[in-house]
This record gives C-alpha cells, structure tokens and sequence, in this order.
C-alpha cells in the first residue's frame, strides 16, 4: 500500500523484496478448511494443496486509495479438484476434494480464481459434456474434454509411462513396456494434443490481465501454445515432482522440445533450489542457453526459474487434534500401543518410497537390538495406486513377502512388529496416528517434497516425536535441521538412525521439533502460493521494463518502400549468423559441429543477391570477421565489395585484395598467444582455434558450457599475466568465444577506410542516401551501427560515432591502397595515407527544442561534393539474434534476413538492358514480380 513502511515513498514502484515484505504483512491466515477423509499420495495431496491456497489468493498490491484490487487467477492442472459421476443423461453428481472447493468459497471477496482441467470421466456426447459444464461452473471449475484415447496415451501413456518414471531416476521404459501404444512418439504426439486442447480453452476463457498458473509435467506444452496465442497473457509453471540431473534428461527423445515449451512461461517454480539448478543446468547442456542467475537467457528474453517450497495448512492439523472424534482415536490407540514405541510410515505403494528399504532396515535394528523386539512397532500405511500395472503388483508381493518373514521372525502369539495396511485412512484417524508416533519414517528414494513429514510434525506438538527423513525427499532442504537425515539405499545407516532416534533425550527431541515445527507453520501453503503468484507478476513487470530496451522488429515494408524510393544506396551485411545457412541438428547436443564450422551462403540469396548488387545504384559490402578465403568461396560470383577480418582487407569481386589496416600495426603478440590457444584447445574437448591475419579466435561454442566457461576463464588469466600483459591488443569476449586483436580494429573503425575505397573506386553522380546495416556482431563490433546514425546528439560524450569520425583522415587525390593478392604476398603495407575525408555533421536545432536531433540532419563531406545525405529515416540498422544491440531495428534470424532480403530484391527494379536476363534467371517473370513468388 502507498506510504506504508515497506514502501516509504509512495510515487516509487515497491521493489520485489518491499512488495513480500508487504504482503507478509498484510496475509491473514484465516482458513477453517473441512477435514478430508482420505490420505492422499504425496504429489495428489500437493496438487490438493495447490487447489486449496490458490483459491485464496488475491491481488494484494491494492489501488492507490487503498482498496484491494481483484485479480483473476486461471489455475490449470490436470484434473480438477472435483470427481464427476454421472447420474443420468443430463444429471451429474460432483463430489469435492478435500480441502479444495471450500477455500475458494471461503476468499471469494477477494479474488477471483476458475480451475481448468480433466474431470476425470469420458464424456463423448454433446448433452453430456454441457450439462458437466454448467454444473462444474457453480464449482467455478470449467472442464477439458478429453476421450478415452487420448487419455491413455496422454496421461496413462506419456506421462505416467515416461514423464514421471524419467523425473524420478526411473529411466526410461523399454519398447516392450510401452502398452499397446509401442513407440514414444505416438504417446508424444497424444500429449502434445491434449496440451493444445487445455490451451483451447484458456484461450476461451482468458480475459485480459488475467493470471495463467500451469501445473505440473502433465502440461509441460502449455505455456508454449498460450504465448503463441497471445504473448502479452502472464504464465508461470510449476513442477510438483522433482526434475532430475540434465545427464537423465538428455536421454528423453523430446528433451529439447520440452524445455523449449517450459521456457515460454515468465516464472519456472520448483519444490527445492536442486531441482531449478538442475532445470537450468539442462537447458544450457541440452539447448546451448545461457544460465543466469535468475534464470534462462535466451537471446535477451529471461525466464526466471526459481525454487517455491511447498507447504501445508497446519492450523488445519492443530484444529483436528482438538476435535472429540480425534481424541477418542488418540486414546483406544494409546491403549492398543501401551508400553512400546510407535514408529510410522506413510506412503504411497510405490517404487519410489522406498518402502521394502524402510522394512528391511527396520529389521536389521531388531536383529541388531533384541532388547527393542517386544518394545518397538511400525505401522506401515501403503495407500494402493496403479493396481492394474505389473511393476505395481510385483511391488505389492515384494513387500507383503517381507513383512510375512519379519513378522513371522520377530513375532510372538499376542504381539508382531510391524503392522501393514493396504488402504488408505480417513483424515481423522490419520491425525490422531501422527499424534502418538514418537519415530516418523520416510524413506523416499526420490520424491518432490513428501508432505506427510509436514502433517506429522504439525501433530506432534505435544509428544515431540522425532522424524527421520530421506535426503532425497524434497523436505530434507526445509526440515533437515531438525530431522535426521538417511540415505534410505544405506539400510545399515537408516538402522543406526532408528535406534538414535528411540534413544534420544527429550530436550533434544524439544529442540528438533521446534525448529520444524516453527517451518511448518510459517512456511504455509497459502504463502507458497501467494509468494509464486506475487513474483509472476513482478517477473512480468521486470520483463516489460528490459522489453523496452529491446529494438523493435525491422519495419520491413517501410525499408523496402525507402529503399525503392532513394537515389544511391549502401547495404552493409554481416556474413556469419546473418546470410549463412542454418544447420539442422534437432536435439542433438552441442549441434553438428563439422557442419557448422563450414560457414555457406543461403542458397535461397543467390537470386535476391544476385538482382541487388546488379542495380546501379546500390553498393553492397559483405563486411565480416572471416578471413578472405571464405569470402572469396562464397561470394565471388557476385558483383559487390568484400570486407575480410572486421574490414582490415578489402575487394571488389572483380579486383584484388587490399589491406585497410592502420600504419604501424604491432603483431608481434601472435605467436605467443597462438601458443596459449593451442594449450587450452587441447584441455577443452571440441573447442578450437581460428588463425587470421589480424587476430585468433579460441572458440568453445561446442564443448561442455561449463567446462568451457572454466577454461576461458583460465586462458585469460594466462593472456594478461602473459603474452598481451604489455601488448596492444583487445581482448573480445563472446558468448563462447575468446578473440584477440589488435587495439582499434572494429567493423565501425574500419567503415571509414571501407568507404574510402568505395567513394574512389566509384564516382558517384549523387550522394548515399540510404543506409541499411545488418549483422550479426560482437558487441565490440557493433561501433559500426553508430557510425551513421544521424540522429545521435551533437554533444553526446564519449560516443562511438564521436570516437570514430575523429581519426578518419583527409583523402588525397592520388590513391596509394597497398595491393596484397593472396596469403602469400607478405605483410600488408602500413604506408598508405588515402583514407575518407572527415564527416562533419550539418546539425540543425529543432523549432521546439534546443537539442541537436532532427529528422532532416545529414553527413557530408568536408569538401563540395557530398558523399552521405542521410536522413534519419533512411538508415535502418538491425542486429540479428541479439536483443542487446546498439542497432535500431532486430530481427530473430538469418532465415528473417533472407525473407527481408527476398522481399527487397522483389521489389527492385531492374534496368531494361537486363530484363532479357532476368527473365530467363526468375522463370520468364518479371523481377518486380519476384517478390511475390515467395509469399
């Protein structure tokens, strides 16, 4: 709220850390949710409590007089917190989750939350599906229909059979496990439908400003086809189950597809730090993304990846105990255990729980501690799920096998060890179990959170039992201070940690459990939730705020129409990443690296090239950091100007290489540095080394993104204590990369020479009066965008612009460019003094303003005639694939720049002496038609 004290001044946006701190101060936990009547699963009961405390979550950041603002809150899972049984052709019965439904009616003031889902039936016929819906509508539920096929490859296939087994260290199944279904991508293609039918409708229902919350891998697709939909709608996801090292992930055929589509989302949530790391990590390995800090980066569009802790509701736990029902439990099962420590485990019947480990280890303490035997029992609820699947049977007679032998060994006539349930039990008797345990058991050997430890230590605030906890349960970040941790494999260490845990003093107990019961009831579902959707949409506003440093996209009919309409135009064009081919490598790690490395012209330019560099009044330079041998194998047919190794040698097509390198230029770095290069390459498996005439390149774009990124670091540790220590050099860091140059040479700083040559090489009848830039460049590099701005102001310090026209030189008029045929012809000569006269900038102030900006201010030479009359809204610079880019406009790729240059060239046209030949080149149409046959 404005002028409260976690955002004194009330004309500032509160940052992310006042608006929590706000909120905190604001959360009422007021509840009273009904008791369930079932224990649910660990990952059910979170998708229970995610229904439950997303229902309570309201827009807290409030208007500016105060009043709190409603915000709609879509959230999307795949079933819904409702079980549908049809009672006739237009009659259904809804039965509620437990804990779910009510909340929503409970904060209905103060938000506005709709579930959207499967109800979990097949519902084929018209009538059927639209009485559901308005009866899922008094729920504020809105239903996804799904049939019987879908269902079984979707949910039981893909998610349950590959999903879930991959995200908990399962592996993958083999062929012959696959049902009848019998290959991944028929399962993939189901899920990927059923995802575009959750997103159909979202899409039917999303009104603007409306909060989107994905849950889980059943909807890993979703956020992809919401933002294609619309980009602006606010998406957050997040995973109930934990995600698993990137070396386990790659392994999924659609591994890259996957998280491509999680990525659209603006907030990734996961249970534990582990699991984000370890998202992050695979969509660096895997994708080739950066990983940040925050988050994901991907061509300057974040998103932010962060760890959200589940909770409970412990009020909910704390009420039921005091509830008579709850007390008469505690009692008749106080009489049934008298005289011997209770000992609880609580789990799903499932591989991952690690229940026959949790057995075995408990008979190892009794074989180990006979005086335990008749003073000790475990209770073991295994609440059955998936009866109908092998694995799940085998399971279920593996453990019954053991508990019959322990039974059977440890047992008398009037007492066993262990006491085993295959069913579930209703929330009150579950409560009053909790109440009298003194030793919880949970040995997960993978698992999200596992919240039964959460309930048992919210029950236990008067007998201060203690709670041994697996390290791989998602709990052990939150609870593992008070808990003691086991690895559930090491049967030996779960045993000796039994025993601790029956042997240990009572203040020890007290102090184990306040510390986690303290968790327990601050670290609450309703502030997961409220905290998730509170940082969505902070993302969102932090998000549109480096949105507007990003440069817009190309204006590409407006380009075209001002080129179509100038008298002499230059197009300066990057080569690499810009008019090369894009090598198809899909999923594959590190991409074709062979392949890549062979850098050639789209095939689809040849025609476009062909037309614009044949117009008479348009120069084209391909200006790029390869070296002269790869220019010359790739645009030697074309009729244009070559600029090798950031401009430092130049030609025309039909002429000789020439070099622009500045006199005096120092080399004598380069062995020494080689030497570094060729150290490290043989350390940095797939990495290598570019030699040019003018600089080397160390690039690591292929090796292991954090192995890479270690070895830079080193290598130039070496490089400034070393070979450049005293040297004038720039050292040019790249995504992947590590270049080393001399000091000033840069694309912009060698435009001017370029345009030296340009000018006299070409007489020219009229002035440049159109400029388009497009490239792929290092940030280094980009000086060369700056270069021709004619909008910069006159007295902007410390501009490239500034820095670059102050060393261009007078041009005399008897030229002296050194000729260097080839490779072979020894070191450029430095003793050239033909360079572009000095741009001086005609500035004329606007009426209104006293600033020197100006649609109609040009460039000119010093001397009469002029070279550049360009106005402001002439000169398109676009970087491409670079958000962060000095450039004015962007485009995403170099398949873009082919579009655009297609486009242009279509709309060329072309003198009558060459329609003979252009006609027979484009098919007997005519070149101003051209453009058209790409559309």
């Amino acid at each position: 709220m404005p002028g409260s004290k976690y955002n004194r001044n009330p004309g500032v946006p509160a940052t992310r850390v006042e608006r929590l701190l706000r909120e905190r101060g604001l959360r009422k936990i007021n509840r009273g949710i009904n008791s369930g009547d079932e224990n649910l699963d660990d990952e059910e009961r979170q998708e229970e409590v995610a229904t439950e405390v997303a229902n309570s979550y309201g827009d807290r950041c409030g208007r500016e007089d105060g009043r709190p603002v409603k915000q709609r809150l879509l959230v999307v899972a795949n079933r819904l917190p409702v079980s549908a049984i049809r009672k006739g052709k237009d009659s259904w019965s809804l039965e509620i989750s437990a804990g779910g439904l009510v909340s929503a009616l409970l904060g209905v003031k103060q938000f506005e939350t709709k579930w959207i889902g499967w109800a979990g039936v097949n519902v084929p016929d018209e009538n059927g599906q639209q009485a559901l819906t308005k009866a899922l509508a008094e729920k504020r539920c809105i239903p996804v229909f799904l049939d019987e096929d879908i269902v079984h490859q979707y949910y039981n296939g893909y998610c349950n059979n590959i999903l879930w087994p991959l995200f908990h260290y399962l592996g993958l199944p083999q062929e012959d496990r696959l049902a009848t279904t019998r290959s991944f991508q028929s399962q993939f293609d189901a899920y990927k439908k059923a995802n575009q039918m959750f997103a159909d409708v979202v899409n039917e229902h999303y009104q603007e400003g409306d909060v989107v919350w994905c849950h889980d891998y059943h909807l890993m697709f979703l956020p992809k086809y919401l933002k294609e939909r619309n980009s602006q709608m606010k998406v957050g996801w997040f995973l109930h189950t934990p995600f698993p090292s990137s070396e386990i992930h790659r392994t999924l055929p659609s591994r890259s597809e996957l998280l491509r589509s999680v990525l659209a989302a603006d907030l990734v949530g996961f249970h534990t730090y582990d699991y984000a790391r370890h998202f992050v990590s695979a969509c660096t390995r895997i994708l080739g993304l950066e990983g940040t800090p925050q988050g994901v980066e991907d061509q300057g569009k974040l998103t932010r990846v962060a760890a959200f802790p589940i909770g409970i509701d412990p009020e909910r736990f704390i009420r039921a105990l005091e509830l008579p029902p709850v007390q008469e439990h505690i009692r008749e099962l106080k009489e049934r255990f008298a005289g011997r420590k209770v000992m609880l485990g609580v789990d799903r019947l499932d591989m991952i729980k690690g229940i026959p480990q949790k057995i075995l280890a408990f008979e190892k303490f009794l074989e180990e501690n006979p005086h335990w035997r008749d003073k000790v029992v475990l209770l073991q609820i295994a609440v059955p799920t998936r009866t109908d699947v092998p694995e799940y049977q085998r399971l279920t007679s593996q453990v019954h096998e053991i508990v019959g032998r322990i039974n059977g060994r440890f047992g008398t006539l009037t007492a066993v060890p262990i006491h085993h349930l295959d069913r579930s039990l209703d929330f009150h008797a579950l409560c009053a179990l909790y109440a009298i345990t003194d030793v919880a058991l949970v040995t997960s050997l993978r698992d999200g959170m596992n919240l039964v430890s959460y309930e048992f230590v919210a029950c236990q605030d008067a007998k201060k039992g203690v709670l041994i906890l697996s390290e791989f349960a998602g709990a052990a970040q939150s609870l593992g201070a008070g808990a003691l941790l086991v690895n559930p494999w090491n049967i030996t260490e779960v045993a000796a940690s039994i025993g601790q845990a029956l042997d240990m003093p009572a203040d020890e107990r007290e102090k184990r459990h306040k510390h986690n019961f303290q968790h327990v009831t601050t670290h609450t579902a309703q502030v997961w939730a409220e905290t998730f959707v509170s940082e969505l949409n902070d993302t969102v506003v932090e998000a549109q705020l480096r949105t507007r440093q990003i440069p817009p996209s190309l204006p590409i009919k407006t380009a075209v129409e001002r080129y179509l309409h100038a008298r002499n135009r230059l197009l300066i064009l990057g080569f690499n990443a810009t008019l090369t081919s894009l090598v198809d490598s899909p999923g594959r790690r590190g991409a074709d690296q062979i392949k890549e490395m062979e850098l050639t012209l789209h095939p689809d330019l040849k025609v476009p090239l062909t037309i614009l560099c044949s117009d008479p009044r348009t120069t084209m330079v391909v200006l790029s950091g390869s070296d002269r041998n790869i220019l010359d194998l790739n645009f030697g047919d074309y009729h244009m100007w070559l600029a090798a190794e950031n401009g430092m040698f130049l030609r025309l097509t039909q002429g000789e290489w020439m070099t622009t390198m500045p006199e005096h230029l120092n080399m004598d770095w380069v062995e020494s540095v080689q030497d570094v290069f060729e150290y490290f390459t043989e350390r940095t498996p797939r990495s290598y080394v570019e030699v040019r005439e003018t600089s080397l390149v160390w690039n690591y774009k292929y090796a292991d993104v954090e192995f890479g990124r270690l070895q830079a670091r080193d290598m130039l540790q070496h490089l400034w204590t070393g070979p450049i220590s005293n040297a004038a050099v720039d050292v040019v860091q790249g995504s992947r990369s590590v270049e080393v140059r001399s000091v000033g040479v840069s694309k912009g700083a060698a435009i001017d020479r370029i345009l030296g040559e340009i000018v006299h090489s070409k007489s020219l009848a009229t002035p440049i009066d159109y400029v388009l830039c497009i490239g792929h460049f290092l940030g280094k590099d980009e000086d060369i965008y700056t270069f021709f701005e004619p909008e910069l102001p006159c007295d902007a310090p410390g501009t490239t612009r500034g820095k670059v026209t102050e060393s261009v030189k007078t041009l005399p008029e008897k030229r002296s460019m050194q000729k260097t045929p080839g490779k072979s012809g020894g070191k450029p000569m430095h003793g050239r003094t033909n360079k572009l006269s000095s741009f001086s900038e005609k500035r004329t102030s606007g009426s209104n303003s006293g600033s020197c900006r100006g649609g109609h201010e040009t460039a000119a030479w010093r001397e009469g005639s002029s070279v550049l009359d360009l106005k402001g809204e002439n000169y398109f610079s676009c970087a491409v694939g670079r958000k962060r880019s000095a450039a004015r406009y962007l485009l995403s790729s170099s398949e873009e720049v082919v579009s655009f240059l297609k486009e242009m060239a279509g709309a060329c046209e072309v003198g009558e002496g060459q329609c003979a030949y252009f006609s027979r080149l484009l098919g007997g149409r005519r070149a101003r038609d051209y453009g058209n046959a790409f559309i």
